[in-house]
C-alpha cells in the first residue's frame, strides 16, 4: 500500500482540531500539528493549544517541543514532521496533520531552499528602517515585492519580515518563487488534503466567543506567569496574534474590552490571509465546516474511507 497521510487545513476558528480528533479515532491516526504558535512551550491559552485531557488518548506531536526564546523555523519543522511522519508510518498507524500554518505545510510536502546567509548590514538597515518607519512599514515593502509572503507573515513580526525582504533584496526573485527549485520532504507519501471554511459572519462570531473565552480561562495570568519566569517580551511567542496585542494592554496601550475586539479584528484578518493562502494550494478538498458538526465530520470521514480504499489497490 501507498504510504499515506490525511492533512486538515483552514482559516482559524473553522474546527480543524475537532475533526482531526473524529478522523483519527476511527482510522487508527496520530496527530501532528501544523500550528506555528502550538510549538512553543507555556503559550497555551493564547493559541488554543488542545488540552492533555481533551486528546482522548490520541498521540499529538509537535506540539511543546520548543522554548520561547527559540527561533524554530517553517525547515526544522519540515524536518521534524517528516521524521515523526515516517515513525507512524513504521507504527502501522495514519499520520494527520491539522493546523493553519500554510507555510509550515508547504514547506513539508514541497519543500524550503536553503536560501542566502544572513547579511547583517542589510539586517541592520531593515531593523533601522523598522525602528524609524515602524515595522509596518517593512510589510507594506513586503506586500510591494512578496505578497504571497506578506500574506502569511504577520505585519509586526519584524524577524520574518527582515528574513523575507532579505531573500529578496539578495536574491532578485520572492522567497515563495523559490519553492521552484524544491523537493518534497516526503517524497513517496501520498496526501489527501482537507479544507475547511466559513462564511466571515460565522467566522467573526466564533473568534469573538474564543477571545472571551481565552481572557476568562486566564490569558492575562498566563502572560504574567511567563514574564515572571524570565521570558522576555522579545519572545517570539509574544510577538504573535492574541498575545501582541494582550501585552500591549498589560502596557496600558488600551483597556481590556478594546483589546478583546482588536483581537477579534486582527483573527478576522488573519482568516482572511489564510483563506487566500490555502485557495492557492493544490489538490485541496474543500468543505464548508465547521469541523465538529456532524454533517462536516461524515462527509469527511466518507472521504476518508474511499481514498484509503483506492490506495489498498
Amino acid at each position: 500500500m501507498t504510504p499515506v497521510a490525511v492533512a486538515i487545513l483552514g482559516p482559524t476558528a473553522t474546527g480543524k482540531t475537532a475533526l482531526a480528533l473524529a478522523v483519527a479515532e476511527r482510522y487508527g491516526g496520530e496527530i501532528i500539528n501544523c500550528d506555528s504558535t502550538a510549538v512553543y512551550r507555556g503559550f497555551d491559552i493564547g493559541t488554543d493549544k488542545i488540552a492533555l485531557a481533551d486528546r482522548r488518548g490520541i498521540p499529538h506531536h509537535l506540539i511543546d517541543i520548543a522554548d520561547p526564546t527559540d527561533d524554530y523555523t517553517a525547515a526544522q519543522y519540515a524536518r521534524d514532521a517528516a521524521a515523526v511522519i515516517r515513525d507512524i508510518h513504521a507504527r502501522g498507524r495514519l499520520p494527520i496533520l491539522a493546523g493553519g500554518t500554510g507555510f509550515y505545510f508547504r514547506a513539508l510536502t514541497r519543500g524550503l531552499f536553503p536560501g542566502p546567509g544572513r547579511d547583517p548590514g542589510l539586517r541592520q538597515r531593515l531593523e533601522a528602517i523598522a525602528l524609524r518607519r515602524d515595522v509596518t512599514f517593512l510589510h507594506r515593502m513586503l506586500r510591494k515585492v512578496d505578497p504571497e509572503s506578506a500574506l502569511r507573515i504577520q505585519p509586526r513580526d519584524l524577524q520574518r519580515l527582515v528574513r523575507a525582504l532579505e531573500v529578496f533584496l539578495l536574491t532578485g526573485r520572492p522567497l515563495t518563487a523559490h519553492f521552484a527549485d524544491t523537493t518534497s520532504l516526503i517524497p513517496g507519501v501520498d496526501v489527501l488534503t482537507i479544507g475547511l471554511r466559513l462564511p466571515a459572519a460565522a467566522i467573526s462570531e466564533r473568534v469573538t466567543r474564543r477571545v472571551d473565552e481565552q481572557f476568562a480561562r486566564g490569558l492575562l495570568e498566563e502572560m504574567r506567569g511567563l514574564l515572571a519566569r524570565g521570558i522576555p517580551e522579545s519572545a517570539r511567542p509574544f510577538g504573535g496574534l492574541v498575545y501582541r496585542q494582550a501585552m500591549e494592554h498589560l502596557h496600558g496601550v488600551r483597556d481590556e474590552a478594546a483589546t478583546r475586539a482588536l483581537i477579534a479584528q486582527e483573527n478576522r484578518r488573519y482568516a482572511r490571509r489564510q483563506l487566500i493562502w490555502f485557495r492557492k494550494e493544490p489538490n485541496l478538498s474543500w468543505f464548508d465546516g465547521p469541523g465538529e458538526s456532524a454533517t462536516t465530520t461524515d462527509s469527511v470521514q466518507r472521504l476518508v474511507a474511499n481514498w484509503l480504499q483506492e490506495r489498498k489497490h
